[in-house]
């Protein structure tokens, strides 16, 4: 993976993706200035999440929407729109939840935590079933983190039952829809071009 991450971008597709990344890089410094410490270290997180998909070398298109949608969703935040305007919170969570949930989905597959869905007998079936739940499982450490920023950091933090139910649900509908086109996400480096192991001879 750290080869892939290292090597030249190859079409315009990489390039604006790799663009959007050193967006991301920038923002961290005019964040940091224009909005306070926590708007900076936001940027920063977000800056080393839009790594990933370089890292797993997945389609370029699929690399320019994470990039777009993670960058709307922490400016959103910086700009409090999501204080203003309550409901753009929830396609924000339905976008960056299924999104993340497929990358976190393709990591672990290559990491072999994971088994590759396509070598499964119901590969779509398995793909929907591991990433919803991955997406299940990303939405409630962000709510966990979202009521550790209200209660520890800055009460502005906007938490609640209904709010906390809603992000639940629409970043759980997100991952769903990921796993049906997660296939989709895939270009060169995928579970099925690892090396094979050798079968066994069959005794005579």
């Amino acid at each position: 993976m750290i080869r892939t991450a290292l090597r030249a971008p190859s079409g315009a597709g990489e390039m604006v993706a790799d663009g959007l990344r050193v967006l991301a890089l920038v923002g961290i410094v005019v964040a940091g200035l224009g909005w306070g410490t926590i708007a900076g270290v936001s940027l920063a997180v977000v800056s080393v999440g839009m790594f990933l998909p370089r890292l797993l070398d997945i389609r370029p298109s699929a690399d320019i929407t994470f990039g777009l949608v993670v960058l709307v969703a922490v400016w959103s935040s910086v700009l409090q729109i999501y204080i203003s305007t309550r409901w753009w919170d929830l396609p924000m969570h339905f976008l960056t939840n299924g999104l993340c949930a497929a990358l976190c989905y393709l990591l672990l597959v290559k990491l072999d935590v994971l088994p590759d869905a396509a070598t499964l007998s119901r590969p779509m079936l398995s793909a929907v079933v591991m990433t919803t739940a991955l997406g299940l499982s990303l939405g409630a450490l962000w709510e966990v983190f979202e009521w550790f920023g209200h209660t520890f950091i800055d009460e502005e933090i906007y938490v609640g039952y209904v709010d906390t139910i809603g992000d639940l649900v629409w970043g759980g509908a997100g991952a769903v829809l990921a796993g049906w086109s997660v296939s989709f996400l895939v270009t060169r480096s995928t579970g099925a071009d690892r090396p094979s192991r050798p079968s066994r001879p069959i005794p005579g």
